[in-house]
């Protein structure tokens, strides 16, 4: 990377995101280790697992107004990706708890053995590897975008039928995985996950490592995007948002274009998944609900599309809402969440972040 290109990576919004992003984590960590539990300024181990997960969401809110924003697909089935992402992260997780599950086996998960399974399936090879795990979280939802892009981009489907789609496979997927012989236990899902890496899962010191790859995480992703919206894939990927036919004729590949955007966006979406899992402790069929990814939507608008830093904001916006009104008014959370959006795309055409800029710009 040239010195002119770190340098349109690394531009003031970005090293303000990032440094807002390394002095909140440390502060949090910080928190929960060095200040005494009977201190008002104590952040304790399940607030600090509660953030990481917010940092996992905004981490895929990133990933979807990296093609939304700037490439203008709006996907409804990010979900999609997010799901399976941690359902691979879940697999690993899985075999790590051997014997200790409640039948005994040291090979087959409880839910193979109640449900009589005699061997292991083959697509569950493998997982007793953290490396291979790893692989299979950003190949298993590249691959699935890739062909899926390339199918649908090829044959210029485009707009609403383009979101319409994506949402019908992101439900034929939790259609799928709901059944018990596709072999990724139900309904239930996967869960009662034990260790990490050697680590046990519960303890105090294994919370703040997954809040801290979190972030890391976070910002690492937010980089690789800048790094795309800044270089000549960017500037073409905003062309193709903005004049789809004019970029084709003065001859561009859109598609292809459109396919590797897409791809890395699902990737990403994936590594979310990956670390949301084992801080939740549970991954089913409810991750590829159509309703969770229009949920993601409505984080990017709410921040602000073509920003990256704005869809953070909205995500962490949003699911701290939703974390307190599904506490404290549980059946008005829905109706909320609708509203929301509605004031969102009425008033806020450009985000909380564009109003915010709105407002620097008149003063």
């Amino acid at each position: 990377m040239t010195t002119t290109s770190m340098n349109k990576v690394l531009d003031k919004q970005t090293k303000i995101f990032l440094s807002v992003l390394a002095s909140i984590a440390v502060l949090v960590i910080a928190s929960n280790l060095l200040i005494s539990p009977d201190s008002a300024f104590h952040i304790p181990t399940y607030t600090v697992t509660l953030l990481g997960k917010y940092l996992c969401y905004a981490l895929l809110a990133v990933a979807i107004d990296l093609i939304w924003g700037y490439m203008g697909i709006l996907s409804l089935g990010h979900g999609a990706f997010f799901a399976l992402g941690g359902y691979a992260m879940g697999m690993y997780l899985m075999r790590q708890i051997g014997d200790r599950g409640v039948y005994g086996d040291p090979l087959l998960p409880d839910f193979m053995v109640f449900l009589n399974w005699s061997e292991l399936p083959w697509f569950w090879q493998g997982f007793d590897m953290f490396w291979f795990a790893a692989v299979m979280v950003v190949l298993v939802p590249g691959v699935l975008a890739y062909v899926f892009g390339w199918l649908t981009f090829r044959s210029r489907v485009t707009g609403v039928y383009l979101s319409i789609i994506t949402q019908a496979l992101t439900y034929a997927l939790m259609l799928a995985f709901y059944r018990n012989e596709m072999g990724f236990g139900g309904n239930n899902g996967l869960t009662d996950f034990k260790e990490l890496l050697g680590f046990d899962l519960q303890a105090n010191s294994t919370r703040i490592g997954l809040f801290a790859a979190s972030a890391i995480a976070l910002g690492l992703g937010y980089i690789a995007c800048r790094f795309i919206v800044a270089s000549k894939l960017g500037r073409v990927a905003m062309a193709v948002r903005d004049a789809e036919s004019r970029t084709r004729f003065i001859g561009y590949k859109v598609e292809n274009v459109k396919l590797w955007v897409f791809t890395f966006s699902a990737a990403l979406a994936g590594i979310a998944g990956a670390l949301y899992v084992p801080q939740v402790g549970i991954i089913n069929p409810n991750e590829f609900s159509p309703l969770n990814s229009i949920e993601m939507v409505v984080w990017v608008a709410l921040g602000g599309r073509a920003t990256l830093y704005g869809a953070v904001v909205g995500a962490i916006i949003v699911n701290y809402a939703k974390t307190y009104f599904t506490g404290a008014l549980p059946e008005v959370w829905l109706f909320a969440l609708g509203g929301l959006f509605i004031v969102t795309t009425i008033f806020l055409p450009k985000g909380v972040v564009g109003l915010l800029k709105k407002k620097e710009a008149k003063s």
